[in-house]
């Protein structure tokens, strides 16, 4: 069957990816609440509305990128939502970062009026929208996914597909969580070498090329604790007296840091918990088994 696709929400991220779709031939109408984004479309876009009930009519894939879980389950189910017009069995796509039990619900919601759900949120930033390079973390059944392959092509290079309704989300969230615990860590450091009579960008060029800047998903963990190899390249009793040195080092400075004390507190429980002598990495091993 013809895609007939819907693109709901077209701003900083959805606009590009949407041109991204219809330059790759998709027959793809746009809608938003502003008209003139709308109106943006027009001579390239199929149709455009900023009624989501008329812009819906007939199309078998809705894709969706909107501020957040309740905007979705407006357009969607609302009197003039979209599913008051979509075709039977349509795919409904949410792109949203949002709730993940609003999701679930809108989800089973949309299950029980006879149309399929996928939920991808999109990783990266409003350049790689522009140019096609976007990640996207796909969860829902593994037809559906693949349904979507040559549109999820269109906008990202790529493409995961991370489990049931309700993965791609969760993983889009843990990542997040991941990427901005690590800038307000970055933050903290920084502040710390520069409290410490360090130059800040020769600092951040230093741990730029080690596992503080590189990342331990790419630099220790993988051959270490996710190779199911604890022997210690660096103890995790080296970590506990580096990390009580780092924290001197601020207190000399009266500089506050909060990261470095809860990894020190974690550190030192998992050395009571008799992991002292295993490699830094087995702190994975200490937080699944600690829950």
């Amino acid at each position: 069957m013809e895609q007939k696709i819907l693109f709901i929400g077209l701003g900083i991220m959805g606009a590009p990816m949407a041109k991204n779709i219809i330059r790759e031939g998709f027959d793809v109408a746009v809608c938003d609440i502003q008209q003139n984004v709308v109106d943006g479309f027009k001579g390239v876009a199929s149709a455009g509305s900023t009624n989501p009930c008329e812009a819906a009519d007939q199309r078998n894939v809705i894709m969706m990128i909107l501020p957040n879980s309740d905007i979705v389950d407006a357009v969607l189910f609302d009197k003039g939502g979209v599913l008051e017009t979509c075709a039977p069995n349509s795919l409904i796509v949410d792109m949203s970062t949002g709730s993940y039990p609003k999701l679930m619900e809108t989800a089973k919601r949309v299950a029980n009026r006879g149309h399929r759900f996928v939920d991808a949120p999109v990783g990266r930033t409003p350049r790689e929208a522009i140019t096609g390079n976007l990640l996207v973390m796909a969860g829902g059944e593994a037809d559906d996914v693949a349904a979507l392959d040559g549109v999820f092509n269109a906008v990202g290079d790529t493409i995961l597909h991370v489990g049931p309704v309700g993965c791609g989300l969760k993983a889009k969230l843990v990542n997040n969580y991941m990427a901005m615990v690590n800038n307000a860590l970055t933050g903290e450091t920084l502040s710390l070498a520069k409290a410490a009579g360090l130059d800040v960008r020769a600092m951040a060029k230093l741990m730029s090329s080690t596992a503080a800047g590189l990342g331990q998903l790419n630099t220790n963990y993988p051959k270490k604790v996710l190779a199911g190899d604890l022997t210690p390249d660096f103890p995790i009793f080296m970590a506990v007296k580096d990390l009580n040195m780092a924290i001197e080092l601020a207190e000399i400075a009266n500089h506050k840091v909060q990261f470095g004390r809860v990894a020190r507190e974690k550190f030192i429980s998992a050395e009571k918990a008799g992991m002292g002598g295993l490699d830094q990495t087995a702190i994975l091993e200490y937080f699944m088994g600690s829950q």
